[in-house]
């Protein structure tokens, strides 16, 4: 029906008649209380509800073409693949390790979504998320891909004027440059400590807080691959390393049902053996 445009071109297709497909398309309606299609005398489109359902539909058809795929041992990654990674990371480090895995597979469809929203993978279809840290949806499956480590720092410019933090307490009369996160945290005798920065100025894309960091704008915490070369040229100097945090966990994640499906594991598995040494040599 979406294909044809309207229903004698689809009773055409299937080869049956329109009255059989009318009456197909009102039980499906009158199942789900709501109508699929839009109709006037020239076309059918779909509503919005009949778009949720066909993509939905679509999936079912991809995931069964997977499974038979993967029973048979034909588990070459195929069909359509979504997913979903914070902004920096994504279009620096995930999206070129996903660009040739897809240059790998080419009967396979990729869509990214780069944002540092955090998007729930099971209410919005998607197969895959690469996040940082704890986590906590007992729905997702976590696979460590990566480490990365964090530092504390501020320019010398900034510590000569306000001076240099000797413990967390300290940080508290010092302007903060907070990134994406809205807690700092570091390593006290064996103890995750958290310390919620406050200051004017905020920004959820980490060069530009390490930018302003550089600028002597003030102390910010973030990744090794925003500020470690900065720090090795001596433009920018590290802080309370006694106490910085231990190496961040990687994660992909991805619902419990789509582990087996080969586009997942594959991806899963290149992006463990690639994604660290990528981010460590940025960071060199």
């Amino acid at each position: 029906m979406v294909t044809a445009g309207n229903f004698i071109g689809a009773a055409q297709a299937l080869g049956v008649s329109a009255s059989h497909v009318s009456r197909a398309v009102a039980r499906l309606e009158s199942r789900i209380q709501g109508a699929v299609f839009f109709r006037t005398t020239r076309s059918v489109t779909l509503t919005d509800t009949g778009r949720v359902l066909l993509e939905h539909c679509q999936r079912i058809i991809q995931e069964r073409d997977e499974a038979f795929a993967l029973v048979s041992g034909q588990g070459e990654p195929q069909g359509d693949l979504r997913l979903t990674c914070s902004t920096s990371l994504g279009e620096r480090f995930v999206a070129p390790i996903v660009r040739r895995f897809a240059e790998d597979y080419p009967r396979l469809n990729v869509a990214i979504e780069l944002t540092n929203r955090v998007i729930d993978l099971v209410a919005e279809g998607y197969d895959l998320a690469i996040r940082t840290g704890h986590l906590s949806d007992s729905r997702l499956v976590g696979a460590r891909i990566a480490t990365r480590q964090h530092f504390l720092c501020a320019s010398s410019a900034y510590l000569e004027q306000s001076g240099r933090p000797a413990c967390i307490d300290d940080l508290a009369r010092h302007n903060c440059l907070i990134g994406t996160s809205a807690t700092w945290h570091f390593q006290v005798e064996g103890r995750d400590q958290a310390f919620r920065p406050k200051g004017r100025w905020r920004c959820n894309n980490g060069f530009v807080v390490a930018e302003a960091a550089l600028a002597g704008l003030g102390l910010c915490q973030l990744p090794e691959f925003y500020v470690l070369p900065h720090i090795k040229a001596g433009r920018l100097e590290a802080l309370l390393p006694e106490i910085q945090v231990t190496d961040e966990p990687i994660w992909a994640v991805y619902p419990q049902r789509r582990h087996l499906l080969p586009k997942v594991r594959n991806l899963v598995d290149r992006l463990r053996a690639e994604l660290g040494p990528a981010l460590h040599a940025q960071a060199a």
